[in-house]
């Protein structure tokens, strides 16, 4: 297959996805890679030609990429993934819209155009995180403890464009991260930006049933494929506070290997989900605590896409032994 990845100059020296991209090239696969941020443009002809399989997206939010994807979407070209539902996440006041209509547990969300506004959120919403609206990779990201506080950051806040505000979920200082690839889910703990910690190592760690349910469910509301979502322990339960489109997989088994075999799955399904088709229904599963910590083994049984797998303990072995029968 020919594969073309539109890589923002940030993502030049990092691992995701330049590991990707070695193994696919590994497999046999063209890939070529386009960096629209340091690059002049034509268009028409970038996306006229139609010479690739599938158009897949590493870039930074705001930058120019996704604009280049969506016009190679626009004529009908495969991406990985779909153009519209990386605009519906990058954009996280629309994500709030989007996912709280829908049924996700997401905090009440304030947008605002100038960061003056902020001054009209009632005190009683106090403390409140406040962020870009395009930020990505914990940018810019201000736990905001008091209408005063508020004003001693307005200055910070004014070349950030629009921006959005949360009230504070309580937490333990650590979210869990969770990771979307393959129709399988893999959960890590990480330091909290808002509560920076050295001695804390991201790690993997179990992933209780009602995360699992919440992290299939966010693929199916936003249409997601490859994507990562950021869940904080708050009080009155789990708490959906971001939402990646092609996030960097750390701590994921094999996740180059991973990866590579789901965007050719995608590619070859015509964006569709890669194991839909070969995918035998999810058996119904029993009634599970919302406290659960075991590792689940049975697919979750959510309207998703694809039957979303989370894998007690996965083989090195057996990853790379299945990708030389797929590529």
């Amino acid at each position: 297959m020919r594969l073309c990845f539109l890589v923002e100059e940030h993502y030049r020296h990092d691992g995701m996805p330049n590991e990707v991209i070695g193994q696919l090239t590994a497999w046999g696969h063209r890939v070529d890679v386009l960096r629209p941020g340091g690059s002049l443009l034509r268009m028409t002809e970038v996306v006229a030609e139609g010479a690739h399989d599938a158009w897949v997206l590493k870039t930074v939010s705001g930058g120019p990429g996704l604009t280049l994807l969506e016009a190679a979407a626009a004529t009908g070209l495969t991406t990985v993934n779909d153009a519209r539902s990386i605009r519906g996440v990058r954009d996280k006041a629309l994500a709030a819209a989007i996912g709280r209509g829908r049924g996700l547990p997401l905090p009440p969300t304030y947008a605002v155009a100038r960061p003056e506004l902020l001054r009209e959120i009632p005190a009683a919403e106090y403390p409140l995180v406040v962020k870009p609206a395009d930020g990505s990779s914990g940018r810019a990201v201000h736990l905001v403890s008091s209408p005063g506080r508020l004003e001693t950051l307005l200055p910070v806040l004014a070349g950030e464009g629009m921006l959005i505000a949360q009230p504070y979920v309580p937490n333990s200082g650590t979210d869990i991260k969770v990771y979307a690839v393959g129709g399988e889910l893999f959960a890590t703990e990480r330091c909290s930006p808002l509560h920076p910690d050295p001695s804390v190592r991201e790690r993997r760690v179990p992933l209780s049933s009602e995360v699992a349910a919440i992290a299939a469910q966010v693929g199916a509301v936003y249409g997601l494929d490859l994507y990562g979502v950021d869940v904080l322990l708050g009080p009155d339960g789990p708490v959906v506070v971001d939402v990646n489109d092609f996030p960097s997989f750390r701590q994921v088994p094999d996740a180059a290997a991973r990866v590579a075999r789901a965007v050719l799955g995608l590619a070859r399904a015509g964006g569709g989900p890669a194991t839909a088709a070969a995918a035998p229904a999810a058996p119904a599963p029993a009634p599970a605590p919302a406290a659960a910590t075991t590792m689940a083994a049975a697919p979750v049984s959510l309207p998703v896409s694809l039957p979303l797998s989370i894998p007690a303990q996965s083989s090195p072995a057996q990853i790379s032994a299945a990708a030389g029968d797929t590529v």
